[in-house]
């Protein structure tokens, strides 16, 4: 595993800026969400809840995709 040292401003957290990192890394699909979760030091579960609450999807599955596979369900 590689490690990286970045100096943060004062107004960001550590914890603020693994979450966001992780949550970024998950959007462009860099990280599986557990990966994500490990890295931010959350449980996946708790991960999950927090990407809710910043309006990211955990599913990226198209309206279309799911009118298809409930077609063939």
């Amino acid at each position: 595993m590689s490690q990286m040292t970045v100096a943060l401003p004062d107004s960001v957290s550590e914890a603020e800026a693994k979450l966001q990192l992780a949550v970024r890394l998950f959007q462009v699909g860099s990280l599986s969400c557990g990966q994500a979760a490990e890295l931010a030091g959350y449980s996946k579960r708790t991960f999950i809840e927090l990407l809710g609450k910043q309006g990211v999807a955990v599913l990226d599955y198209s309206a279309d995709e799911l009118t298809d596979d409930l077609s063939h369900a």
